[in-house]
């Protein structure tokens, strides 16, 4: 498990919009119940914030904003934890486990590569687990 790597277990391609996007598209996204967050990210690539439902209701509708108009960029919210690609998969779970997180962005180069999930990384670990030995208790 040693040489796994965050960008063996990390999901690929995770819901992202442009931080041009507006907030009525982040909220289209958010509307799928699978959907728990959008990565905002610059033109580029570069991870830039995160947008949740909360965020939402905090940024836009209750400060009386047009969700049609309100560019993510003016709302994201920095992410508060990211992952490197090439990072040991082991020491990201660590990192996960110790701050009690679900979901992080991975990055390589600064630019969104993927996700990694915590119930994912857990899955990775105990297949990677060699099975406990068997013991000799004779006949």
């Amino acid at each position: 498990m040693t040489d796994t790597l965050v960008r063996d277990a990390m999901v690929p391609d995770p819901t992202s919009l442009q931080e041009s996007a507006t907030a009525q598209e982040a909220g289209r996204e958010l509307s799928d119940p699978d959907v728990r967050a959008v990565l905002v990210c610059a033109d580029g690539g570069a991870l830039v914030g995160v947008v949740t439902r909360k965020t939402l209701v905090r940024e836009v509708v209750a400060a009386g904003l047009d969700p049609r108009a309100t560019q993510l960029r003016a709302i994201a919210e920095p992410p508060a934890y990211t992952l490197e690609a090439g990072m040991p998969l082991d020491e990201a779970f660590q990192l996960v486990e110790s701050r009690d997180l679900e979901r992080v962005p991975v990055v390589e180069d600064g630019k969104l590569v993927g996700i990694l999930s915590r119930a994912v990384v857990q899955r990775r670990l105990a297949e990677d687990e060699p099975p406990p030995p068997e013991s000799d208790l004779g006949d």
